[in-house]
């Protein structure tokens, strides 16, 4: 772990001591091969993700070099978190994994609970390093590395669970990334999510639904049209619709010149200021950006056109084939622990992994599969106990 400045010693003791959490469990080796093998595959027939802005300019660079840039954005809303696993796997791709790339900071029920791994694989967020638990701790902890830059979705829970009916409109910002920006004198750099709102259309948000759920460890239930489906199918859970997903890259914001006063003289109303401004630069860069590149959500033409060009991957690169795809890289490079072989995806390997894998055949039993997946499921995940030396 590559510390900012000075040494391990001269940190708050809270913060040497919680420097484990980057490290635990995380695997880079994983990430690389699940980049490879699985969302580069995924985005690139299904959800054609573009970049703009950051391939069209100078990538942002750090302001402040013993710092990481904090990123930014709008969430989705309403589906499984698709655009984020798209966008770092993107920068990773971008950036060649170097310190340039990013660590994202997720609402700790993400991995909390087996279930909310995707296709149920143990660790998995924390594995490919995109899970370090939104908490105060964590967030301080992780500005004190200089491995990665960090991402962070400012609209927390209420964000994730906004409703179609909201689509676009930025929830309130929490304030932690400023007192962090102001504090390390570090950039934010912004950046929205169009048409991220279009994989799971349509659905809208109970307030007493999502409590009920929260005690099974699920943030939010998407109530639409296709919700009676998760349950007669549930590889429907995990799924989502092909919507081209476009990554566009604001102006950057450097909340630190907006105010005179030292970080230790600044109250709870100072940072709140100085978010409703940051508020109201990031809506308007994200209602631009959707009325640029939101007009066709799905351009279904360019998806049918890339699924014929890809037939040898099918079904893999549609959601039905997906735990199928899940569970055969799970097969090869945790349990094999082979990092090196391709995975054998070819016609008819689907009735092959179904064997070598019988569990994924849940995922295909209309209302009994959740039986064995709401088991394994709903229990909540326990990390190995972490070596803090």
């Amino acid at each position: 772990m590559d510390i900012p400045n000075n040494k391990t010693t001269e940190l708050p003791e809270d913060v040497k001591n919680n420097m484990y959490v980057l490290d635990h469990l995380f695997d880079m080796e994983y990430g690389k091969a699940l980049s490879r093998d699985v969302i580069s595959l995924i985005d690139k027939v299904y959800f054609r993700s573009e970049m703009i802005g950051f391939e069209e300019q100078e990538y942002p660079k750090r302001n402040n070099p013993d710092r990481p840039l904090i990123f930014a954005s709008n969430h989705s809303g309403m589906a499984f978190p698709w655009d984020a696993m798209v966008f770092v796997n993107r920068i990773h791709e971008l950036t060649h994994y170097s310190s340039d790339a990013i660590r994202a900071l997720t609402a700790p029920m993400l991995s909390a609970s087996v279930l909310m791994n995707p296709y149920q694989i143990k660790y998995f967020w924390k594995k490919v390093g995109g899970a370090v638990d939104a908490t105060t701790l964590n967030f301080e902890t992780i500005m004190n590395q200089n491995d990665f830059n960090v991402m962070i979705y400012p609209e927390g829970v209420p964000g994730i669970g906004k409703g179609f009916n909201r689509k676009y409109q930025l929830q309130r910002l929490s304030t932690s990334m400023i007192r962090m920006s102001i504090k390390y004198k570090t950039d934010i750099i912004p950046f929205a999510v169009v048409n991220g709102e279009y994989i799971n259309p349509y659905t809208y948000s109970s307030s007493f639904m999502n409590k009920l759920v929260n005690m099974l460890g699920i943030p939010f239930l998407p109530l639409g049209l296709i919700t009676p489906f998760i349950i007669l199918f549930p590889w429907i859970f995990y799924m989502g619709f092909p919507a081209k997903l476009t990554f566009v890259l604001g102006k950057r914001i450097k909340p630190y010149e907006m105010t005179d006063k030292a970080f230790e003289e600044m109250h709870y109303d100072d940072f709140k200021v100085i978010g409703e401004k940051i508020h109201e630069q990031m809506q308007a860069e994200l209602t631009t950006a959707e009325q640029k590149y939101g007009k066709q959500p799905y351009k279904w033409k360019e998806h049918l056109k890339l699924l014929f060009k890809n037939l040898k991957h099918f079904p893999y690169t549609v959601p039905i084939g997906w735990p199928l795809l899940f569970a055969e890289f799970e097969r090869v490079r945790l349990k094999k622990k082979d990092f090196t072989s391709p995975l054998k995806l070819g016609w008819g390997s689907a009735f092959r992994i179904i064997l070598q894998n019988p569990m994924v055949l849940a995922y295909y039993i209309p209302i009994l599969g959740w039986l064995p997946l709401g088991i394994k499921g709903f229990r909540k995940v326990k990390d190995p106990k972490p070596n803090k030396s």
